[in-house]
């Protein structure tokens, strides 16, 4: 793949052209604009029944509880090693 970077002098009219990089639409739409751009949107996802929602949720509970008792179940070991060592 070969890339081309543009010359000093292309780089110096794309600077006048426009002040940044970041392309800017012409106009500013509202925030009501906004809104039903966001509803469109999720229109358009699929999304899962209630039932796969569920068992899902469930799931990563499932899994930040087995996290949690691992991670205390570590730190009391870890506590103990280091109290066993400077106690003697």
């Amino acid at each position: 793949m070969i890339f081309v970077f543009p010359s000093l002098e292309q780089r110096n009219n794309m600077s006048k052209d426009s002040p940044s990089s970041i392309p800017m639409p012409r106009h500013r739409r509202g925030f009501k604009a906004f809104w039903v751009e966001v509803v469109r949107e999720l229109k358009k996802v699929n999304w899962p029944p209630h039932r796969e929602t569920n068992r899902l949720t469930g799931v990563v509970l499932i899994v930040c509880g087995m996290i949690v008792a691992f991670l205390v179940i570590l730190s009391n070991i870890v506590a103990f090693v280091f109290h066993f060592i400077t106690t003697g």
